[in-house]
């Protein structure tokens, strides 16, 4: 394979990634989305429509408030003060190029070709502006291979289906938080550890669902904090918390003139009322409920406590791991660890929810490209009855079938190592299970009786998965060694740190020490004579 011999080559596939990735997209745009031509409520389209009609036209106290002009239960706003922001943003240019698009009141369910291709265009900016050049500054700064290795894994990433799907076929921002995450992830590796708190506070502040990862960034700084040796550990804690606070206080700024106010954005960000659980999300809670029912036999603030009580249970052993022995590696694999435990137990769970655990998992593909794969293919099938509704089955096929052949081109160019052969069988028979319930829900009507078996078989079966894959990434991030990076110069800290070379293959430093030691004796005794 040619190598790259250049940074402006690099540049240029760089460009050339981007461009094919964004063409993609604008191929899914085309097709239909949430909710289209389906009065009253139409879908997740509309709600980001009328987000910005609303937000445009009233004041900033009125935006999470129900009045006469903002009723909230019509896709009333229930996100942080960034993704509010964003769409005042947007409705302030939509305003600018066709006033109908969010005029107050008269405005509700407005479809039109011009608006498609507006909105279609806020998601591609945003891709163009955050997710994709976050997804580049990570692999490109963070791992330790070859150029054109580091590239080609970027780009299977970035034509993972399911936030292709979600984003650009449903209609959804995810991009913007993912990215903001995704980039606080990079520069923590980087060493940018006050750079990496800004960019997570405002991924938390587009979306609670960050919450996911709050429990890694917290341990992994703080444990930073704790084993600090080139500044003073006291010093440095209060420099990220400083960072944090100011970064949380600019957000939140406008709804802080009075405590009813900043408890209204809260209860609409925790609607602890919705109930434990969205249509058929593949957690366990779902899967419980079909067999036990227990959203009718249990009180709701039971399930509130249980889904707490777990969700913990769940994410303390891979936090305290981290916080401990706060690697990047480990880091890596507790934000996957956690945030599926998050989306497995906690509390009103959408099944759109499972990209923050997918998107964990592309970070770690290099190092598990197998496993990763499985996973993001199954995460995507998991949403298989929502695309479905939405008319995007076609690209679904397209998109996974385009994913599996590029993951193939990747093992047969820069995987040499066969996968374990048991790892291997698990993953055909669970793509043939996959493929089979895929088709009898696409081909076969459901019975009367049983409207929703089709949607309830994926959710089990997805969830089933999803538990197999939360044991397996907590046994890697549990048996995994803190590595060092070109960067350290040499190792510290702990006796069996390890560093990969040029080529990614992981090599022990302490060999390396003692063979240069041996080296230098060996010169000596030649001069020495």
């Amino acid at each position: 394979m040619a190598t790259i011999s250049s940074p402006k080559h690099a540049f240029g596939l760089s460009l050339l990634i981007i461009s094919i990735s964004i063409s993609v997209r604008w191929c899914v745009a085309i097709y239909s989305f949430s909710g289209a031509g389906k009065p009253p409520l139409f879908g997740d389209y509309e709600a980001q429509r009328h987000w910005m009609e609303v937000i445009y036209n009233l004041p900033v106290k009125e935006w999470y408030q129900n009045t006469t002009d903002n009723d909230l239960q019509y896709w009333g706003l229930d996100y942080p003060p960034l993704t509010a922001y964003h769409s005042w943003i947007c409705g302030y240019i939509a305003n600018k190029i066709d006033p109908d698009w969010v005029a107050l009141h008269s405005s509700r369910g407005f479809e039109s070709g011009a608006h498609k291709i507006f909105m279609r265009s806020t998601v591609i900016l945003i891709d163009l502006l955050i997710y994709l050049p976050a997804i580049l500054l990570f692999y490109l700064t963070t791992l330790r291979r070859s150029t054109e290795e580091k590239l080609f894994i970027s780009s299977v990433i970035l034509m993972y289906p399911g936030l292709i799907l979600i984003d650009h076929g449903h209609f959804q921002y995810n991009n913007a938080s993912l990215g903001f995450a995704v980039l606080a992830v990079a520069m923590i590796g980087l060493r940018r550890d006050l750079w990496g708190s800004f960019l997570f506070v405002c991924a938390l502040n587009y979306k609670q669902m960050e919450l996911y990862h709050s429990v890694p960034f917290f341990c992994v700084l703080l444990g930073k904090c704790f084993k600090s040796t080139q500044e003073y550990r006291l010093w440095k804690l209060i420099k990220i918390g400083f960072v944090v606070l100011l970064t949380f206080g600019l957000c939140w700024f406008p709804f802080l003139s009075d405590v009813d106010s900043a408890l209204q954005v809260l209860r609409r960000l925790f609607p602890f009322g919705r109930g434990l659980f969205e249509d058929k999300v593949s957690n366990l809670w779902c899967v419980l409920d079909v067999l036990l029912k227990i959203k009718r036999l249990v009180a709701q603030e039971h399930l509130v406590l249980a889904s707490l009580v777990s969700t913990l249970a769940a994410v303390a052993p891979s936090g305290l791991d981290l916080l401990l022995t706060p690697s990047m590696e480990k880091f890596k694999y507790s934000l996957v660890n956690c945030s599926l435990a998050f989306f497995l137990f906690s509390y009103q769970v959408h099944e759109k929810s499972i990209l923050i655990p997918a998107v964990s998992a592309c970070l770690v593909f290099a190092e598990q490209p197998f496993l990763v794969s499985w996973f993001l293919i199954i995460s995507t099938f998991s949403m298989l009855p929502l695309l479905i509704k939405d008319g995007l089955l076609l690209t679904y096929t397209a998109l996974t079938s385009m994913f599996i052949i590029m993951v193939v081109i990747y093992f047969r160019i820069f995987r040499s190592e066969p996968t374990k052969r048991l790892l291997k069988v698990m993953g055909v028979l669970s793509f043939i299970g996959m493929s089979i319930l895929g088709l009898l829900s696409v081909t076969i009507p459901p019975p009367a009786r049983y409207p929703d078996i089709f949607p309830v078989l994926i959710s089990g079966y997805c969830c089933v998965h999803f538990l197999f894959f939360l044991v397996g990434f907590y046994y890697l991030q549990l048996m995994s060694v803190p590595m060092a990076t070109a960067q350290d110069g040499k190792v510290k800290g702990h006796p069996k740190a390890r560093v990969k070379n040029n080529e990614g293959k992981v090599e022990d430093q302490t060999k390396n020490i003692t063979k240069n030691s041996k080296k230098q004796k060996k010169k000596k005794k030649k001069k020495a004579e």
